[in-house]
């Protein structure tokens, strides 16, 4: 036993001076080039140390999904009993087999990691490039963003040892070139007095034929009322509670949520509530929300205040998720993360998030682990919302290109996507994403709907999109001429990033309802959103396009469509589809 520990200290000695002399590697991901908009500029230096994320295989992750459809479907016996932090990490932990064998193939290397999510099935590395490269038989490199001038290390090509191949999924970041946060609104006009759009008091019973003429022009909290049945009678349920995300950095704005702005744009456009009304801040890698006016972001100043200023009386977190991180994934997955992580007492009701990533960004396998973490908040009971993008078919923002750009985490089939919509007489927006994913496959609440669209269309755009691929979005708001108020003015903004935090707001409102009734919030929503109860609660949008790529993209039609979803919500026949 002497000789054996003896020889056993030898190789652990050999092993950490030349690593990769012991066994048979393979190479595990690769790319031709790097993402679109990025080149190499320099190898990058021997000695900065990275932080990597080794994803593991979870032990079952086609279980967790089937248990997902099982709590949101309303078909299901077990709809509403949402699962446990418990029983989602037993779905998604690695096995044993798994954590031994990779933990032994970096004691070999004399590196030492932690777990980095609940489950145990993501762990983080701290190493320097030199030992990086030799690890994984790989050359780490600057790469610069062109538009931005910022830059990352990453690789082209990485391998692992063959044996290892069963039990990893990736290493992280390596091959996913990650943009600038790019779904930011634009900003179309500043006014230097507030309007006086009429607000609509509590006792009024909206209807969405009565819409104000000014909504044309200045789409207001008093607009979406009118245009979805939305009520304004206060929430009244502490427990449910409305996440708004925020990340601090997005090309050169900070991403800040003011307060006096806030106070600004309620005394003007919900006067029938108080002025003081706030949200509660959350912070995670090293996210701070300074209150200098001037430094308001208008993503954020949006997000929170189309969020209180719609979901009455619904407590407010805004979750400001800081550049400290080391998903690689400029916070995406910490947030999801650590609200997995959470008490169900301070988890969320609903998340929305108005930023995104075109679909080719990452790699197929960390696209499919964010995905899987959406999935795993989902089966906890938090509604996910996102943002379709800005681009069209062209992807989260305009740009040139020949096939169609899907977009993240829009079009992952565990979150809700929002489109836009404008005018008094709804009409799909020119800029609203939509279309197919190349990474995921149709989920089955969608299967006919996308069969039905891609039959109509016949050949129209053949050859630019995945016919096999999820649709998105799901659903539209509108989305045109937001009225915020920004740095003691008053101005105008267009998005995605409009629509989102608005129909957050509806299910937020929704939820308050149920959990006033005893009875669950509503979690995954497409289940429930394609039956034929929840979308006969949807005004079907026929007309718009949404064009890129040297096209027209593609049309909104009867039924659902890759432009405008399932079509508008309206509050009171959703209400009533929900059983209230």
């Amino acid at each position: 036993m002497v000789l054996a520990a003896s020889f056993l200290a030898s190789l652990l000695l050999l092993a950490a001076a030349k690593p990769m002399d012991k066994r048979a590697m393979a190479v595990h991901e690769s790319r031709t080039e790097p993402a679109r908009g990025f080149f190499k500029s320099s190898v990058a230096p021997a000695e900065k140390e990275l932080t990597l994320r080794i994803a593991l295989k979870p032990n079952d992750i086609a279980g967790l999904e089937t248990a997902l459809y099982q709590v949101s479907d309303p078909a299901s016996d077990l709809y509403g009993q949402h699962l446990t932090p418990e029983e989602v990490a037993a779905f998604v932990k690695p096995t044993d087999d798994s954590l031994a064998a990779v933990s032994e193939w970096l004691s070999e290397n004399g590196i030492s990691s932690k777990p980095v999510t609940p489950a145990g099935d993501m762990l983080q590395i701290t190493i320097p490039v030199s030992q990086a490269n030799e690890l994984l038989s790989a050359e780490f490199s600057v790469f610069m963003h062109v538009e931005t001038g910022s830059t990352s290390i990453r690789t082209l090509e990485y391998s692992i040892p063959a044996s290892l191949q069963p039990h990893i999924d990736f290493f992280h970041p390596t091959l996913s070139f990650t943009r600038p946060l790019s779904s930011i609104p634009k900003f179309a006009a500043i006014r230097p007095q507030p309007a006086k759009t009429p607000a609509i008091t509590p006792d009024a019973t909206p209807v969405s034929d009565a819409v104000p003429a000014s909504c044309a022009t200045a789409v207001t909290p008093a607009c979406l009322q009118s245009f979805y049945n939305i009520p304004t009678t206060p929430a009244t349920q502490t427990s449910n509670k409305l996440g708004v995300s925020g990340f601090i950095l997005v090309f050169d704005f900070q991403q800040w949520a003011n307060s006096l702005d806030l106070k600004q744009f309620l005394t003007s456009l919900r006067p029938d509530i108080s002025s003081s009304t706030t949200f509660t801040l959350q912070t995670l890698d090293g996210g701070v929300n300074t209150q200098t006016r001037s430094q308001a972001g208008v993503e954020a100043n949006l997000d929170v205040q189309y969020t209180i200023g719609v979901a009455t009386g619904v407590p407010v977190t805004f979750i400001s998720v800081g550049e400290n991180g080391s998903d690689g994934l400029d916070g995406f997955l910490d947030i999801i993360t650590t609200l997995i992580n959470e008490s169900a007492a301070t988890r969320p009701s609903v998340l929305t998030t108005s930023y995104g990533f075109d679909e080719s960004d990452l790699t197929r396998s960390v696209a499919n682990t964010l995905c899987n973490a959406y999935m795993q908040l989902g089966a906890l009971g938090t509604s996910l919302i996102f943002s379709s993008g800005d681009g069209g078919v062209s992807g989260s923002q305009s740009q040139t290109c020949t096939n169609f750009i899907p977009t993240l985490p829009s079009d992952c089939p565990f979150v809700t996507s929002v489109g836009s919509v404008g005018g008094i007489t709804e009409v799909g927006s020119s800029f609203s994403s939509g279309g197919f994913s190349n990474y995921f496959g149709i989920p089955s609440y969608q299967s006919a709907d996308v069969a039905s669209y891609i039959s109509a269309i016949g050949t129209t755009n053949n050859g630019k999109y995945n016919k096999t691929g999820r649709g998105f979005p799901d659903v539209a708001v509108q989305g045109e001429s937001f009225e915020i108020a920004w740095d003691a003015q008053f101005g105008l903004v267009d998005g995605t990033s409009c629509s989102a935090p608005s129909f957050a707001s509806i299910i937020s409102l929704l939820n308050d309802q149920l959990v006033a009734a005893g009875k669950p919030v509503l979690g995954f929503l497409n289940p429930f959103l394609y039956s034929a109860t929840g979308r006969a609660a949807f005004n079907d949008i026929t007309s718009g396009t949404n064009p890129g790529c040297s096209t027209n993209g593609f049309s909104a039609r009867a039924g659902w469509d890759p432009i405008t979803g399932l079509g508008t919500p309206n509050f009171t026949k959703l209400k009533a589809a929900v059983g209230l």
